[in-house]
């Protein structure tokens, strides 16, 4: 028991450092804060493969590190929202560990992908957008002009984090199957 412990330690190590690494390396980055990056797959792989409770705290971890980035914080309630619990929502996605793993040993890994990576994904992300999309409403309302304040929150958070879905999501779909060929979960 305590190797596997040790094991999911080193692993959430790994996937926190591949996130932040990833992180750097954003294809854009929005004027208040966002970035359009990889950073989430890491913590989706892991999340998949370790279940809930690993990957929550993986999303903390992560959400943490996250602000010697390049954060952009107006206050403490905003600084929690954005960072670590926005990025411990991504771990939501370990809900649908125990489907993954039952399609894995079944020898359905391709149909997993589709049936349980990408929902998850889904899930993990929209979690995320929701936390995101409360700040902006909460935060930065002087943002908005005469729009209403939801829709920009909204659209603004959708606007980086869509397509950082859409690359996680597509890496996703190559990286699982490779991953737990290479690396089956004990």
């Amino acid at each position: 028991m305590a190797g596997n412990r040790t094991r999911i330690l080193v692993e959430m190590a790994l996937s926190i450092a591949l996130a932040y690494v990833l992180g750097r390396f954003a294809v854009f980055r929005m004027p208040a804060g966002g970035t359009i990056s990889l950073n989430m797959l890491p913590l989706f792989v892991f999340a998949l493969r370790r279940g809930l409770r690993p990957g929550l705290a993986a999303g903390a971890v992560y959400g943490l590190l996250d602000l010697t980035l390049d954060p952009y914080v107006i206050n403490w309630t905003q600084l929690l929202l954005d960072y670590p619990l926005a990025y411990t929502m991504i771990g939501a996605a370990g809900a649908l560990s125990p489907l993954w793993r039952r399609e894995v040993a079944a020898r359905h890994t391709s149909r997993a992908v589709w049936t349980v990576v990408l929902p998850a994904i889904v899930l993990g992300s929209a979690l995320r957008l929701y936390i995101h999309w409360l700040s902006g409403v909460i935060f930065f309302a002087q943002f908005a002009g005469d729009q209403p304040v939801w829709l920009y929150s909204l659209v603004y958070n959708l606007t980086y984090i869509g397509p950082s879905v859409a690359l996680c999501a597509v890496a996703a779909v190559a990286v699982m199957p490779s991953l737990e060929r290479a690396v089956p979960v004990r």
